[in-house]
């Protein structure tokens, strides 16, 4: 189910916080094959794009991500032809990003917001996807020079996406619908290293320490039914002992890049547990 040798990762047209590009070798070295992957975090989708399984389901209970990956799994092209004329330059100053905010946080246009949800992600502020009590988009603008805008990356996305399915779900749902021949990757909001480092804010609701406990259940339970379950988290004392039933656990380091200060993207424990 890896990516054929000699062939570069695709990248995901999304910058977001955790994202499992810079892990895919590891990632690829404990997945188990199948003829579907479900991913109940659905996130940037760098494993669904660098994975060769027959069929995908990626679910989130991020609607504004689902969303757009929806819009782009129907139009490709076009969309992206709509995403681009935010990326003229004109609009990357704080004055047009607030705005551009504002009109996402209250449009009801689905097609509108998808758009404007790239736009975000890219000019926002270090690619953080974070919303307030109230639901609303609250990123800061990122005072980029020159934004990227992902036309390349996007087209791989909408190429790969008539193998998928996305859909609005809890992770909870999702695992429960799993059956034979279905593998699952786990990648949730991570257990925080520290009270400043915590990241729930993702989607209305947030994922405590209960939430990864029962996550951690419900891979025991996939896993006796047959089907396989690979978890990505924090290692620590929390995680090594959520995951003391894991068939497999690695634990490992990885380079963070979520901090805007490059000289404080520190090294941090990372663990992957396979339940099978």
């Amino acid at each position: 189910m890896n990516t054929p040798p000699g062939v570069p990762p695709v990248r995901p047209f999304l910058k977001w916080a955790g994202n499992k590009y810079r892990l895919l070798p590891r990632i690829h070295a404990m997945l188990p094959t199948g003829s579907r992957l479900i991913e109940p975090f659905a996130g940037s989708g760098a494993v669904f794009l660098n994975t060769r399984f027959e069929h995908y389901l990626l679910t989130d209970t991020n609607a504004d991500l689902i969303n757009l990956y929806t819009i782009l799994q129907e139009e490709g092209p076009t969309f992206i032809r709509s995403c681009r004329r935010y990326f003229s330059g004109e609009h990357n100053n704080a004055e047009s990003y607030y705005h551009f905010r504002d009109r996402f946080n209250h449009s009801t246009n689905l097609r509108n917001k998808a758009a404007l949800f790239v736009y975000l992600n890219r000019h926002g502020y270090n690619g953080l996807c974070r919303y307030n009590a109230s639901g609303g988009y609250n990123v800061p603008f990122g005072r980029y020079k020159r934004p990227y805008f992902p036309e390349r990356e996007m087209l791989a996305f909408h190429a790969k996406a008539h193998r998928a399915r996305f859909e609005l779900g809890s992770f909870e749902q999702t695992i429960r619908q799993a059956g034979p021949g279905d593998v699952i990757y786990c990648d949730p909001p991570y257990v925080p290293l520290s009270r400043s480092a915590s990241f729930t804010a993702y989607s209305a609701g947030g994922f405590d320490l209960g939430r990864q406990e029962q996550l951690a259940q419900l891979a025991e339970e996939a896993a006796v039914r047959g089907i396989p379950v690979l978890v990505s988290n924090h290692n620590t004392a929390f995680t090594r002992n959520a995951y003391r039933n894991a068939s497999l656990l690695r634990k490992f380091h990885v380079q963070r890049y979520i901090s805007c200060n490059g000289q404080q993207r520190n090294h941090a424990g990372e663990v992957l547990a396979l339940f099978d």
